[in-house]
Parts: C-alpha cells; structure tokens; sequence
C-alpha cells in the first residue's frame, strides 16, 4: 500500500513537472523552434582540408575540399576523413540542440529524444515516477 501510495505520489509529481514543461514549451516553444530550425554547425577536418556543414537535421548541407587533398590522390582517406567530419559536426549539432531546449527540456530527457532511445526515455520517466520496474 505504502508502495503504491510513494508510485501515485511519483507519478503526480512527474505529471506536474511535464504540465510545467509544456505551459513553457507553448511560451518559449516557437522561438527554440526557430533557434533550432536555423542552426548550421561546420566542422573542419584536423588537417583542415575538408569542411563540413550541417543542418538542423543533421543533413549535409555543405562541403568544401581544399585544392590540396589532390595533392595526395587517396580516395579511402578522403572519404574517411569527410565521414568523420560529418560526424563530429553532428555529434556538435545535436549538443547545441541541447542546449537550445535546455530552458524547458532536461538536457538528458533532450538526448534520448534526439537519439531516439526509447529505453532511456522510459528510465527517466520511471526514474521520475519513482517505478522501479
């Protein structure tokens, strides 16, 4: 009984931190809407003969080659170092998401929403609700 009252008592604890968020997300919500909607993140390689953009969604949106990666015509290290640039542009992407939504989203919530990891959405919803299940 003790148990179930702690659950009720996490639950709407949990409920009223989300009703919170949202009344915050409608206030502020459009703005770190646009914020985020706009973001361009560029990377350069650590040689800094490629750099990369990104946008709001990760995409590609722009590449730059410096004239000097054909002075070393290798094709696997050109696509390998264009590979990890972007990765490391999106990697940055998504922490400046983030810290857009910081205001209204904990940061930990914001990251399981980005990666999708429905696990850890639920292991801090139980976590908040206090349902060790």
């Amino acid at each position: 009984m003790e148990a179930t009252r702690r659950s009720a008592a996490g639950m709407q604890a949990y409920a009223d931190e989300l009703r919170t968020m949202f009344m915050r997300l409608q206030d502020e919500g459009m703005e770190l809407h646009t914020q985020a909607k706009e973001l361009r993140v560029t990377e350069k390689s650590p040689d800094g003969l490629v750099r990369v953009t990104v946008g709001s969604k990760g995409e590609l949106v722009g590449l730059d080659l410096d004239p000097r990666v054909y002075r070393r015509p290798d094709a696997r290290h050109l696509a390998d170092t264009i590979l990890e640039t972007t990765r490391r542009a999106e990697a940055r992407l998504r922490e400046r998401i983030v810290e857009i939504f910081a205001p209204v989203v904990p940061p930990e919530q914001m990251k399981a929403h980005l990666d999708g990891d429905i696990d850890a959405i639920f292991q801090v919803f139980a976590g908040e609700t206090g349902d060790d299940r």
